[in-house]
């Protein structure tokens, strides 16, 4: 999975930005059909900001998290995200299981009845 990493008004380390990438990587383990992740850090107010954006099955999912400290909003925004993406997971497995129309045939008896015959 690809990890774009953008910041404002923030300065990552290389370290930082290893210790991201495996916590989202964590996330490509269990769902293996993710292309890339986009996450933004942004600091406004002495508060961190982080957006995280991914495509799963055709719909955009996103996590927003606030915190003072950095790190703390990185995993609650990993774990919002991961929570999207396994309701998102369900609904499609829901969509798998439900339950069939009925596609009988019309009984030709059914459709006499209904006719109105002139005597």
């Amino acid at each position: 999975m690809k990890i774009n990493i953008q910041t404002h008004h923030v300065s990552i380390s290389d370290d930082s930005r290893a210790e991201i990438e495996s916590k989202f990587n964590k996330i490509s383990s269990h769902f293996p059909d993710l292309i890339s992740c986009d996450i933004i850090i942004t600091k406004q107010h002495n508060e961190h900001h982080v957006e995280t954006f991914t495509n799963y099955e055709g719909v955009r999912i996103s996590a927003k998290s606030e915190d003072k400290v950095m790190y703390p909003a990185i995993a609650t925004a990993v774990k919002k995200l991961e929570t999207g993406l396994k309701n998102r997971k369900g609904q499609l497995k829901a969509e798998l299981h439900a339950t069939p129309t009925s596609t009988k045939p019309e009984i030709a008896s059914d459709i006499i009845q209904e006719m109105k015959l002139v005597d």
